[in-house]
């Protein structure tokens, strides 16, 4: 009974066993959340057709619209890091730049201080460069991560290559 117990407590202590059933339990959480914003959007969707019954408030009816969308592309990024493993950061960015604009625009520009629209603003031109720059810094830390592409593509032509000979 104790050795049998021991042997269990060694394969859940193992690397491979520890990572793998983390990842199970990461993959839980993230469905949750999934299954959690899919409800809310759901139930902001039909708070939005039964306000369609009262007066029309245009305000509140744009703040539900620009919400639902935040809350898909929130879904969308989930899914993406399900099926990825990872988590993109350019739709990261720009899920937060829609959030930042959504309040921007329900609160209306001649209401909020002018230190927090220079705030937003600053905010939004730090996001947009990141936003920029993604690519370069991604395709840089792929060079990073394989530096001998471009040596191995460079003798492989020159072995193609019949001017080239050996006899030098």
């Amino acid at each position: 009974m104790l050795k049998g117990l021991t042997l269990n407590l060694n394969n859940w202590l193992e690397r491979n066993t520890i990572v793998r059933n983390l990842e199970f339990f990461q993959d839980f959480i993230i469905i949750s959340l999934c299954l959690g914003l899919f409800c809310v959007m759901l139930i902001r969707l039909g708070d939005m057709f039964f306000s369609f019954l009262s007066p029309l408030d245009l305000r509140q009816v744009t703040s539900d619209i620009l919400f639902i969308l935040i809350l898909v592309e929130l879904f969308r990024l989930l899914i993406d890091h399900i099926q990825q493993q990872r988590t993109s950061v350019a739709a990261a960015v720009e899920i937060t730049m829609v959030s930042a604009l959504r309040e921007v625009i329900l609160r209306g520009v001649l209401e909020i201080p002018r230190d927090q629209i220079f705030g937003i603003a600053l905010f939004l031109v730090v996001l947009t460069g990141i936003l920029m720059t993604l690519p370069w810094v991604s395709n840089f830390f792929e060079q990073v991560r394989n530096p001998h592409t471009e040596t191995k593509e460079k003798t492989g032509l020159l072995a193609d290559n019949p001017l080239v000979s050996d006899e030098l």
